[in-house]
């Protein structure tokens, strides 16, 4: 099992740790003593135990905090998929109908008559323009 020597509040401790863990006892001793730091600029020097034991716990409040937001996130994304579900499972909307208004016959009728009168008098005015 290896030894690993961390620091926290500039205070060295050996721990030993599973073999293969050694990077995540590292990571988990820089946040502690990131926390002892803060807590050593604004009070100064304190009793081990008690470094270690407020360190602790305002890693534990960042910690619940996290909690909470990642369970907030936890919901909505919840509450999303239960919205996707329903969309999915919809069925289609029917086609909208769309109507395209027709032309009366009797419209078309008197449109072909004008037309054969049109070209009739162009006709007739041909004829006399020729003579």
């Amino acid at each position: 099992m290896p030894e690993v020597t961390i620091t926290i509040g500039g205070r060295n401790f050996e721990v030993a740790c599973q073999e293969g863990e050694e990077h995540y006892l590292h990571s988990a001793a820089k946040m502690l003593d990131t926390e002892a730091s803060v807590l050593s600029n604004q009070i100064g020097r304190l009793p081990e135990a008690r470094m270690l034991l407020m360190a602790g716990l305002m890693l534990a409040d960042k910690t619940a905090g996290l909690e909470d937001k990642l369970r907030d996130a936890e919901d909505r994304f919840a509450a999303v998929q239960a919205e996707l579900r329903d969309l999915q499972q919809r069925p289609a909307p029917r086609p909208e109908r769309v109507e395209v208004p027709v032309v009366p016959t009797a419209v078309t009728d008197q449109l072909a008559e004008i037309a054969a009168r049109a070209e009739a008098l162009a006709d007739e005015v041909d004829s006399k323009l020729s003579v």
